[in-house]
């Protein structure tokens, strides 16, 4: 089938200038097909970032904290509290290889009044590890973060959030290298961090001190204290394999008896994210379904415009044939006039559609619409392709039938149909 036969152009012009208005009407059904399937997927990726980037840890991140025992063990009541320590931390490096990052967390639980100069007010202040940020992310918008050197010497530094410089210092000011009270003992600020996240995780970092795990034990009386460990597995782990291992491995340790499911909470980011792209795929499964119904519409429609086409030219393909025409060039005319018809049909929903979804994202990242779920949709171009080749499909697939039909002319029969 010759692409550039200007004989063949001129008929499928001809053929449709006859029938414009049942020719679009007809090729509607695949536009509408197509712009709805670039909406609705593009819509669904807005979603998709929105909840992704809401997401202020780790997406294959553990935690694992410390409750009561339910179940007496070796001697031991139920009810005991569980007090993890450092030595937890340096047994869980030594004994479980799976564990790529872990981050010791304490606290001094609750709010602290914490004071500079003539102001105060009260902030939650926590320990941490330099490992913090690969768990759980966060921007240093001055100075630094934390450091091992930190954590060895015991220094007193802190790392604080937006709200802190504005209540202590003032929005404007610059805090690094002045020494806040924290509880009666004085920390120099080494930087000021914002969280990743957004909404009360936002809120909650920007009133957060932080400061060295070691250096809040040894000043507030926490000697060997950890509140929870915070966790990521090496590359191919999967998390949960971290968590159960983690889990079982301080069981033992303090002894907890196995079947006891209440001494030890966890939190596992890595399942919760993969129900959540399950949600999206769905989603995505969905707006499929719907379009490819709208188009195997639209399909119906163009092969009978085909086939009321084959009717009406009857007497020309028997001519056609009579004059040496081969099956194959009858067919090929018929099916180039019916991918003409989807292709440009369908072409026009893919810029529409591209075009609203651009549209929605200029106009939110122009006028910075915080739309809470939905950010920054798009439609990514495995799709675009997709979409084109199933343009190129549908319009054969609407033309063949007719063709078909077209090839099986009987010459002699064609030239007698009045």
């Amino acid at each position: 089938m010759s692409i550039i036969d200007l004989d063949k152009w001129s008929e499928i012009y001809a053929t449709v200038k006859k029938h414009k208005l049942r020719t679009a009407l007809t090729a509607f059904g695949v536009f509408w097909g197509i712009f709805m399937l670039i909406v609705l997927l593009g819509a669904g990726k807005g979603l998709e970032n929105g909840v992704v980037k809401d997401f202020n840890v780790a997406k294959n991140a553990v935690f694992v904290w410390t409750q009561r025992t339910s179940i007496p063990y070796k001697g031991l009541k139920a009810g005991r509290f569980i007090q993890m320590t450092n030595d937890d931390m340096a047994a869980i490096k030594r004994e479980i290889p799976e564990v790529a990052i872990i981050n010791p967390s304490t606290s001094l639980g609750g709010t602290f009044t914490v004071s500079y100069k003539t102001k105060s007010s009260s902030f939650s202040v926590r320990g941490d590890y330099p490992e913090f940020r690969q768990v759980e992310p966060i921007l240093i918008l001055k100075g630094r973060f934390l450091n091992h050197l930190d954590l060895k010497d015991k220094r007193k530094v802190a790392v604080i959030g937006e709200r802190v410089i504005e209540v202590l210092f003032g929005k404007d000011a610059n805090p690094i290298g002045q020494y806040i009270n924290i509880k009666g003992a004085f920390f120099r600020v080494v930087g000021v961090s914002r969280g990743a996240g957004k909404g009360e995780d936002l809120i909650q970092n920007a009133q957060t001190i932080y400061i060295p795990t070691t250096t809040l034990q040894q000043t507030y009386n926490q000697v060997n204290k950890i509140g929870y460990f915070a966790m990521t597995p090496k590359p191919g782990i999967p998390a949960a394999v971290v968590e159960d291992k983690v889990k079982q491995f301080l069981m033992s340790r303090h002894k907890v008896d196995p079947k006891d499911l209440k001494a030890f909470g966890s939190a596992n980011v890595e399942k919760e994210f993969q129900e959540i792209q399950g949600l999206f795929t769905g989603i995505a499964a969905f707006s499929w379904i719907v379009s490819i119904g709208t188009i195997i519409a639209g399909i119906i429609g163009v092969g009978n415009i085909m086939l009321i086409v084959v009717k009406e030219r009857t007497k020309e393909i028997g001519v056609r044939k009579a004059l040496g025409a081969t099956p194959w060039s009858i067919i090929s005319l018929i099916i180039q006039e019916s991918v003409v018809i989807t292709g440009f049909a369908g072409y026009l929903g893919l810029l529409a559609g591209t075009g609203v979804v651009a549209l929605i994202d200029y106009l939110m990242t122009k006028y910075e619409v915080d739309a809470g779920f939905f950010s920054n949709p798009e439609v990514n171009v495995p799709i675009a392709l997709t979409a084109v080749l199933l343009l190129v499909f549908t319009g054969t697939l609407a033309g063949l039938i007719p063709a078909t039909k077209a090839a099986r002319v009987n010459p002699v029969e064609a030239l007698r149909d009045e």
